[in-house]
């Protein structure tokens, strides 16, 4: 019985979808730790920005990197990096878990063909954020977060990442490195079913089309999703920020404190700089995540 040939594209492509799961662990945590080092200046600026007015310290410049530059010149470069580690290693377990369990999820939602709907794509990046969330994001954020506060003060309490971990756990046990949590699990719900439903749906869109798969597209589609992300998402960001902070705050309590230091408007604070970070994040991640999985498969891609 003769068999109609496969082509060769069509091979690759299904090849690809086909994602086992330590070659999403290992991309995902390369691709994060990659983005996580090159882009944490703008985390640095958004986190400082969102710290600020608990302080009660005069307006920060809006643009990122006029903040990056005054925190640089007064404080060192080295300032811009405070918290850093800890970011990297919760960012690559973070990003190795959100790939491990989106391509987990993707393959038992995606159809006969091995495509993924926009809704199911939403549905898939929900449950991979709550997923990293519980797992790493929470405490890395907590350490990360207290860490930047702390270094604003005059007599600094922590002294680096493990320093301040042990300093939470003694204060107010395991439960202290999830304060936050449910802000947090929030924006990472939001913020994966946004950039992982979206990149996905770009990617779905550049395939039925036959746009050629190369660095510059992946990077676009990438850095596209991560500017969805940003303004979708923001309230959850600035909430969580707030909820972080050394002293922390309680949901309600952090809501209402944004409400009445800016209004309506406070929910969206550090936009910009997140914006800066995410435009470069989505476009890094997405990218290195490609490129690696492709090593690891042994796939080569088309000329």
């Amino acid at each position: 019985m003769m068999t109609a040939a496969i082509p060769k594209a069509e091979t690759t492509r299904n090849a690809k979808k086909n994602v086992p799961p330590w070659v999403s662990l290992l991309s995902g945590a390369t691709a994060g730790a990659v983005e996580a080092t090159i882009t944490y200046p703008f985390e640095f600026a958004k986190t400082r920005a969102q710290l600020r007015s608990q302080q009660g310290a005069t307006a920060l410049p809006k643009n990122p990197l006029t903040l990056i530059y005054q925190v640089a010149k007064v404080e060192g470069p080295a300032a811009l990096y405070t918290g850093c580690s800890t970011l990297v290693v919760g960012t690559a377990v973070k990003a190795g878990v959100r790939f491990l369990s989106f391509d987990s999820i993707k393959n038992l939602l995606s159809d006969e063909n091995g495509s993924l709907s926009t809704g199911r794509g939403i549905l898939a990046g929900m449950c991979a954020g709550a997923t990293e969330s519980v797992l790493a994001v929470t405490p890395t954020e907590r350490i990360k977060t207290a860490l930047i506060d702390d270094a604003k003060s005059a007599t600094r309490r922590f002294k680096s990442s493990l320093h301040a971990t042990r300093i939470l756990i003694q204060e107010n046990g395991l439960t202290n490195l999830y304060k936050g949590g449910v802000s947090t699990t929030m924006k990472q719900m939001a913020t994966s079913a946004v950039r992982m439903g979206s990149y996905n749906f770009l990617k779905e869109t550049s395939q039925r089309y036959d746009v050629p798969k190369t660095a510059v597209t992946t990077f676009g589609m990438g850095a596209l999703a991560g500017t969805i992300t940003v303004y979708a998402t923001q309230p959850f960001d600035v909430v969580k920020t707030r909820s972080q902070s050394v002293q922390g705050a309680p949901f309600k309590e952090a809501v209402s404190g944004i409400y009445q230091d800016y209004g309506p408007r406070g929910f969206w604070k550090g936009s910009t700089m997140r914006l800066g970070r995410l435009i470069l994040s989505g476009g890094i991640v997405f990218s290195v995540y490609e490129q690696v999985a492709a090593v690891l498969m042994g796939v080569k891609e088309e000329p």
